[in-house]
């Protein structure tokens, strides 16, 4: 029989609290995408504000949502960072999320003639990958433990 390995339960217990973090992640993301989605809508096809600039609108929106889901309910580790740095970090990698949300809509929309709507299918999985991957890395995992020297 088999023994299981301290480094193999570690490895089990940390694809597991990936996995559940992803998992708990994609919930909030839904919320925040629903949010970001009505907004864009709302903006662009009822108050008639150009896509680019709903886009943003409706991307800030879920911004402000899902920081306040992940602090609140979806991480349960946090970096050693004052909450103004960790907010200042989040809403950074929301930028450069985005700049891939804009880049994507001027692609999907500005070239290819997409409707908003159905561009923002694709463009959300691709910021929702980066956004999770970048956030959970520097914000939402717990500190490495320092070598011994």
């Amino acid at each position: 029989m088999t023994q299981i390995t301290s480094a193999t339960t570690h490895r089990v217990f940390a694809a597991t609290r990936v996995l559940r973090d992803l998992i708990a992640y994609g919930l909030a993301s839904g919320a925040a995408l629903a949010l970001d989605c009505g907004l864009l809508l709302l903006c662009h096809k009822t108050l008639g504000v150009p896509y680019l600039v709903a886009a943003a609108i409706g991307f800030c929106g879920g911004l402000a949502l899902v920081y306040a889901l992940s602090i609140a309910v979806v991480f349960r580790d946090r970096r050693s960072v004052r909450p103004a740095s960790e907010f200042t970090l989040f809403c950074a990698i929301g930028l450069a999320g985005l700049l891939v949300t804009e880049a994507l809509m001027l692609l999907l929309v500005g070239r290819l003639g997409f409707d908003p709507a159905f561009a923002k299918i694709p463009t959300a999985g691709v910021v929702f990958l980066f956004n999770f991957t970048a956030r959970r890395a520097l914000l939402f995992s717990a500190p490495a433990a320092k070598a011994s020297a």
